[in-house]
């Protein structure tokens, strides 16, 4: 048989019964997400998994590489930016996770020759240039890599004005999140120190970059760049 169409029967037969009422609230109520997670699109990252989260709780678009597009658009529309501001005007989220992760696929390309024929990739990769070390990939230049790129989409989440206004008044935090998949551990991103910082040795989730005061931009990448230059 199916084994799609198996899913979808143990889906309805075994889980939806004992999650009914709650679904149920979910449609009667409508949505209250807390949280708008921007997550990459690779499969070995599950958002529910990693958050405990349930129906209703998180918001969530992915993308290849879990990239905020430009507020001003890049090459047209795009779903990722409509979903940034539903969730800040509509949904009133009071949360925004970028969340990266190790041996991400979207970061080793910044540093191959991307197929000719894939020219929606090419455009969108170049969105994440800005985090490339200018080194042989390696290792560690990979996972510096992936961290400054979850650095960069916090920083232009900024320019999308209602981002950045409930962020000045404090009723929006941005959480940078970078997880390692073969220590099942999510490194978060502290502005103070400008380090990720393992959860089980965190006391937040993420604090940056603009915490208390509001940091400037530049200044904020510069300070990664100051630590994880390509010396």
């Amino acid at each position: 048989m199916d084994d799609l169409l198996q899913r979808l029967r143990r889906f309805h037969d075994d889980f939806f019964p004992e999650h009914q009422s709650r679904f149920q609230t979910l449609v009667t109520d409508g949505q209250h997400p807390t949280t708008l997670f921007i997550g990459c699109s690779d499969s070995r990252l599950v958002p529910y998994l990693l958050t405990g989260a349930g129906p209703g709780e998180l918001f969530i678009v992915r993308n290849v590489g879990a990239l905020v597009p430009p507020y001003m658009g890049l090459h047209g529309l795009h779903g990722t930016a409509a979903a940034i501001e539903f969730a800040m005007l509509n949904l009133k989220v009071s949360r925004i996770v970028v969340c990266g992760h190790s041996h991400c696929g979207a970061m080793k390309a910044l540093y191959e020759e991307v197929p000719a024929e894939a020219r929606n990739l090419q455009g969108w990769l170049d969105m994440a240039r800005e985090a490339a070390l200018p080194v042989q990939v390696t290792p560690e230049a990979l996972r510096r890599t992936e961290q400054r790129a979850v650095v960069l989409q916090l920083e232009r989440l900024m320019d999308y004005p209602m981002v950045r206004a409930r962020v000045e008044r404090r009723e929006v935090t941005l959480h940078g999140w970078h997880y390692v998949i073969e220590d099942g551990e999510v490194h978060v991103f502290d502005v103070r120190t400008g380090q990720f910082l393992p959860a089980s040795q965190a006391s937040h989730s993420g604090t940056g970059p603009y915490h208390e005061p509001p940091a400037d931009d530049a200044v904020v990448f510069n300070e990664i760049d100051t630590r994880w230059g390509s010396h």
